[in-house]
């Protein structure tokens, strides 16, 4: 049974995955046996990250420079990766940003900023990773949304515009690339523990209590809360399941 969850044999690419909740998906890639592609644009802080992980699990890192609004980069990326390991089977779509404003402060280069982030970048590494996952005969994208995804905020417009957007390119890409072995899932984290809630509890007065008492286990997320997740949805133990916007957020979304 184990076997279904082992990552072994498999290379995987985390946007964004030098911090935050990329960090812990990609840690717990790692931890069963995944080599890894950390790609974000600070070196400096991936140039750590890859150091760390290596240590820490015995596997191969490969850190890239990247900004997935750059069509080039992205393809440039993933050429490199195939030439150092050969083969990609796992792509997960988690850089992404936010600007917190009431709809009536947002200029349109803000909009177009977090829509070509959040949610173009997601098509583009998607759409260069496709030829390689075909080609290993099947493959895995796990896509991040949001509790915005299916929840409103008034400071949220282009934030939930791009995350309602990552579900419902999940599906297409889900029904796309069925016939070519490639399971294409989302999740949906709650309010987790990173650099961009620090934002947001400055932001929003009484949000820590208000999670606190909305979420049913009583706490905010941390990172390695989405471990166990991601690792189902990019081993064997998922191979029957795609489409899935899946929450990881201690029941926030189910209580009125």
């Amino acid at each position: 049974m184990k076997d279904l969850f082992s990552l072994r044999g498999k290379v995987a690419i985390v946007t964004g995955g030098n911090g935050g909740i990329g960090l812990g998906i990609a840690r717990g890639f790692a931890g069963e046996g995944s080599d890894m592609v950390i790609a974000a644009r600070n070196q400096g802080k991936t140039a750590e990250v890859v150091r760390a992980m290596e240590k820490e699990y015995g596997v191969s890192v490969l850190g890239v420079k990247l900004d997935v609004r750059e069509e080039e980069q992205i393809r440039a990326m993933v050429k490199q990766v195939i030439e150092k390991f050969g083969r990609i089977d796992i792509l997960v779509n988690n850089a992404g940003m936010n600007i917190r404003k009431l709809p009536q402060e947002l200029s349109a280069s803000e909009w177009d900023e977090i829509l070509d982030v959040n949610l173009r970048s997601a098509f583009l590494c998607s759409n260069a990773v496709y030829p390689a996952l075909k080609k290993t005969g099947g493959g895995k994208i796990i896509n991040i949304g949001s509790m915005t995804s299916i929840l409103g905020g008034a400071k949220l417009a282009p934030y939930g515009a791009s995350k309602g957007g990552i579900v419902q390119l999940t599906r297409s890409l889900a029904a796309a690339w069925g016939p070519d072995n490639i399971q294409v899932n989302a999740i949906l984290p709650g309010w987790i523990n990173t650099d961009l809630t620090v934002g947001a509890r400055r932001d929003m007065p009484g949000l820590d209590e208000k999670v606190h008492s909305r979420t049913p286990a009583g706490r905010w997320g941390e990172p390695e809360d989405l471990m166990g997740t991601a690792v189902f949805l990019a081993s064997r133990a998922s191979d029957f399941v795609t489409g899935v916007a899946l929450p990881v957020d201690g029941g926030f979304s189910i209580m009125l």
